[in-house]
């Protein structure tokens, strides 16, 4: 089943996200603003898109292998959600975690968007849970 992703340019250097390759799953996002981003620094960059999400999905802001790796720049809240009923413009909070100063420029990928099915719940308070073999057990639990 395909689904169609509804996006608005909100200005003269917004481009539409895309797939890089077929099969993807995520579609590149290209930054509208130059800026540069020092060592330590988070910065907002904006996309100048809006979307209009299919209904029960959500957007997921993810960092690029490429920039992370070569760079240290990363998306700092990732995944960022972006829920079905928003529709202000996409930004991508980029951290540098590198040791040099980090140019971004019109134009430049600089996240990719995974949209997902959500599963809406109906919340219920309960005074007790079903057992399991795991139990309470987290944080390192299973070992290294």
């Amino acid at each position: 089943m395909k689904y169609t992703l509804k996006v608005k340019l909100l200005n003269k250097d917004a481009k539409l996200p895309q797939y890089a390759h077929i099969g993807d799953a995520g579609l590149d996002l290209f930054s509208t603003a130059n800026l540069t981003i020092e060592p330590g620094e988070v910065k907002l960059v904006g996309t100048g898109i809006s979307i209009q999400l299919p209904p029960f999905t959500e957007a997921q802001v993810r960092p690029r292998s490429g920039l992370a790796l070569k760079n240290g720049i990363t998306v700092l809240n990732t995944p960022g959600t972006i829920d079905e009923g928003y529709r202000g413009e996409v930004g991508v909070i980029l951290i540098n975690h590198g040791k040099v100063p980090f140019k971004v420029e019109i134009g430049m990928k600089i996240a990719q968007m995974v949209v997902k099915p959500i599963v809406p719940v109906d919340v219920i308070e309960v005074e007790e849970l079903t057992e399991t073999e795991r139990e309470a057990g987290g944080f390192g639990s299973t070992g290294v």
